[in-house]
C-alpha cells in the first residue's frame, strides 16, 4: 500500500511542529524544513519516527532558496499534502522599514508558497490528488498597524490560495488556507503581558489559540472523505475575534 506523505515548512517549533505531530499521528511520512533551528528540527523528526513509526526527512535552509528547495524535491517522489507554514513577522513603522526587510517578509511568507507549489504541483496533477494548506493570518484579512509587511504578505497568501484553488480544482487538488488569530507561539513573545491581556480581552473565546488547534484543523483538511469539496477557502480560526 502506498504511504501517505506530507511536507511541512517551518516545522521546528510552534504551529509547524504541532502540524508535524498531527500528521505523524495520522501515519504520514514527513519531509520537514526549518531555516535556522536545525538541532530542534532533528530532535522533533527523530521523536516522531520513534513514536509513530513513520519516516522523517529533515532539511535546514532558507525556504526562499530555490536551488536548495529543488534539491529537496528531488528526494520527494510525491506529496499527498503540502503545508506552507514557514513565516516571519516584522513589527515597526513602515517608514522605518528597509526595503530589504520588506522583501524578506514578502519572500518568506508569500514567495515560499509560490516555490513549494511550483515544485509540488506537477506530481499532484499527474496523480490527480493532493492537498495544499497555507497557514495565513487574520491580519491578512483586516490588516494590522505596525505590521504592514506581514499583513500584506498574508493578504497575498489568501489571494494566492483562492486563485490557485481555481486552477487546480479540476485536477482534484484542494487548496485552502487557515487564517490564524492570536496563537500562543514564539512569534508573539515580543508582546508584553499588558499587550497580551488587551488582545485576549477582545477575543470572545477569552484566550489565545493553541498550536495544536491549528494542527487539528490541518488534519481535518487532509481527510479525503471530509474535505474533497472544500476548495479555495480561507478558514478563520480566531476564537470569534472577527
Amino acid at each position: 500500500m502506498e504511504r501517505k506523505t506530507a511536507l511541512v515548512t517551518g516545522a521546528s517549533r510552534g504551529i509547524g511542529k504541532a502540524i508535524a505531530w498531527e500528521l505523524a499521528q495520522k501515519g504520514y511520512d514527513l519531509f520537514l524544513t526549518c531555516h535556522q533551528n536545525e538541532a530542534m528540527l532533528l530532535d522533533i523528526g527523530h521523536k516522531l519516527e520513534e513514536t509513530f513509526g513513520i519516516s522523517c526527512r529533515m532539511y535546514c535552509f532558507s525556504i526562499c532558496d530555490e536551488d536548495k528547495l529543488a534539491k529537496m524535491f528531488a528526494d520527494i517522489p510525491y506529496l499527498d499534502v503540502l503545508v506552507n507554514n514557514a513565516g516571519i513577522s516584522y513589527v515597526g513603522l513602515l517608514a522605518d522599514m528597509t526595503y530589504d526587510a520588506w522583501q524578506n517578509v514578502i519572500n518568506t511568507n508569500l514567495g515560499s508558497c509560490f516555490l513549494t507549489c511550483k515544485y509540488a504541483i506537477p506530481e499532484m496533477i499527474r496523480r490527480k490528488k493532493g492537498k495544499i494548506i497555507n497557514i495565513s493570518s487574520v491580519w491578512g484579512n483586516v490588516g494590522a498597524s505596525m505590521e504592514v509587511a506581514y499583513s500584506a504578505s498574508k493578504g497575498g497568501v489568501n489571494a494566492f490560495t483562492k486563485a490557485l484553488a481555481r486552477e487546480l480544482a479540476p485536477s482534484n487538488i484542494q487548496v485552502n488556507a487557515i487564517a490564524c488569530g492570536l496563537i500562543d507561539t514564539d512569534m508573539n513573545r515580543h508582546l508584553s503581558r499588558e499587550d497580551m491581556l488587551e488582545l485576549v480581552s477582545e477575543i470572545p473565546a477569552d484566550r489565545p489559540g493553541r498550536a495544536a488547534e491549528v494542527a487539528h484543523l490541518v488534519g481535518m483538511l487532509c481527510d479525503e472523505m471530509d474535505s474533497s469539496y472544500l476548495v479555495g477557502q480561507v478558514i478563520t480560526l480566531d476564537g470569534g475575534w472577527t
